[in-house]
């Protein structure tokens, strides 16, 4: 389902990785995603499509790979000189904040993040990456080296009619509180977590 953008605002953005521009996107769905772009924007540059997380993000949860694979892909763009990621608000793969904290207890009772999704009556995975295409079509991108360990975004970029040239995984270490998640996300959802 296409989500059509209504305008965008964009800004220098320093960092303590480099210096960026964002671009906020006011988008029909009234959730303001954002870009962050390295460089000119040109086909086949180097992008991250990234779905917020909160707890990851923020707060630096280790219960995911989130943030680790945000700064990853961040790094790799400020080292190419060149490359853009886009930062789609929607959290929990796509069931927002009060249900992935509810997805979380079920975990705590055993569950891995499939069946917890999946027993609050959503599928595994709900993002939708129709925006992301519309983004990448505003800024002019036809193309893209994709920043991903995910197949399945793959194929819906292609779906939205943005070439991927190429898949560039993110490779990030686990840790206690999150290598069951991982094992879940590449046994279950097919992630392709080593490189």
């Amino acid at each position: 389902m296409s989500k059509a953008i209504a305008g965008c605002a964009q800004a220098k953005l320093p960092t303590e990785f480099g210096e960026f521009r964002i671009i906020a996107f006011d988008t029909s769905d009234d959730l303001h995603h954002a870009a962050l772009i390295k460089g000119e924007i040109k086909d086949d540059m180097l992008v991250r499509i990234h779905s917020e997380c909160l707890t990851g993000d923020v707060f630096h949860s280790q219960r995911c790979d989130c943030r680790a694979q945000l700064e990853a892909a961040v790094k790799e763009i400020e080292k190419e000189g060149n490359g853009a990621i886009i930062y789609l608000r929607q959290e929990g793969r796509g069931i927002g904040l009060y249900n992935k904290i509810k997805a979380y207890e079920l975990q705590e009772q055993g569950k891995d993040t499939v069946e917890a999704n999946v027993e609050l009556g959503f599928h595994p995975d709900q993002r939708d990456y129709s925006i992301a295409g519309e983004i990448m079509k505003k800024m002019g991108i036809a193309s893209v080296k994709l920043l991903t360990n995910n197949p399945e975004k793959i194929e819906a970029v292609e779906k939205c009619g943005i070439k991927v040239s190429k898949r560039v995984p993110i490779v990030v270490n686990s840790n206690t509180h999150n290598k069951k998640y991982l094992e879940t996300k590449e046994e279950k959802m097919g992630h392709l977590l080593k490189n």
